[in-house]
């Protein structure tokens, strides 16, 4: 039986990552300092190969036992969080990914590493190919979290070319899904919620600039193809379906039959214009895509939020 540690696995990917490891067949510990997640996301889980640790992996870093595999979630990830927590951000992609990639030496696991499409900044290149280096804001308000999760790709690839660590690295794009935080301050709870109330949808600069949405289903298979295939390069895994801000502002409102109509708000600093992943490499070395379509990853979110409003 593989044994597994998920960091963050309390959040809104972890806790399905561990829902997906356990039907695999892991006994799979999950760690988390509960700053951005809860223990509400795993309470149902009930299997008796399932443990939680209340742990800030920036600390000392133990877990008894042989560990297989790592997959390395634990971080704030919305803006609201990391413009909330900026030093905590740099710490849990820096310290703790350094701590979790020690672990991973002392018990000779594989690690698998949640990094985004913000190491991307607000891309001059479209779509983004794992090639591309970005172009990131360094010392702006989000610098803390991309440059957080550009750090921890560093340490990754350094511990893989010195210490011979196995390694994995997954650059995540827009992701929604049940368990996501009401409140999070991410474009789809916000328009959920928004919808399910009847009040405006809030749309910043003139809803121009784009995002491509892939629901957690497809996201968690093509992370856990990524943890056991053989690719050791950063890889995309996301939708590469295309839309405006405005156009998914509209489909809510369509989705939702609400009379909410859209407002405009001035456009955060740094905010991306552009996301759309490039998924050649997961296509041809994973044999993944996304398949689930907006209107049923969508009608499962509001049937989830709808118990949260």
């Amino acid at each position: 039986m593989p044994r597994t540690v998920v960091t963050g696995g309390a959040g809104f990917l972890g806790s399905h990552l561990c829902e997906q490891l356990l039907e695999r067949g892991h006994e799979v510990i999950a760690l988390d300092n509960l700053s951005t997640g809860s223990t509400d996301n795993i309470d149902h889980i009930t299997d008796p190969k399932f443990s939680f640790i209340k742990k800030d992996v920036t600390d000392y870093l133990y877990v008894r036992g042989p560990v297989d595999y790592i997959l390395h979630f634990a971080s704030p990830a919305s803006p609201i969080d990391y413009l909330e927590r900026p030093i905590p951000t740099l710490k849990v992609g820096s310290l703790g990914t350094h701590k979790v990639l020690g672990l991973a030496l002392e018990k000779k696991a594989r690690v698998l590493l949640a990094s985004t499409s913000e190491v991307y900044g607000d891309p001059l290149v479209h779509p983004q190919t794992e090639e591309y280096w970005g172009n990131v804001n360094p010392i702006g308000p989000r610098g803390v979290y991309d440059e957080a999760k550009r750090f921890a790709e560093a340490i990754t690839m350094a511990y893989n070319r010195f210490h011979g660590v196995e390694t994995r690295i997954v650059r995540i794009f827009n992701t929604y899904g049940p368990r996501m935080r009401l409140n999070d301050g991410r474009v789809v709870p916000n328009f959920i919620k928004q919808a399910l109330l009847g009040e405006p949808l809030t749309v910043y600069g003139d809803g121009s600039q784009t995002r491509s949405f892939c629901y957690v289903d497809d996201l968690v298979d093509g992370i856990l193809k990524l943890l056991m295939s053989d690719l050791d390069q950063p890889c995309n895994i996301g939708n590469p379906a295309e839309m405006t801000i405005k156009q998914f502002a509209e489909a809510i409102i369509k989705f939702s039959n609400t009379t909410s109509k859209i407002v405009y708000e001035p456009l955060p600093v740094d905010d991306p214009k552009q996301r759309k992943p490039d998924i050649t490499r997961a296509r041809q070395r994973l044999n993944w895509e996304p398949k689930v379509k907006l209107e049923d990853g969508i009608a499962k979110t509001m049937a989830y939020f709808k118990t949260k409003v």
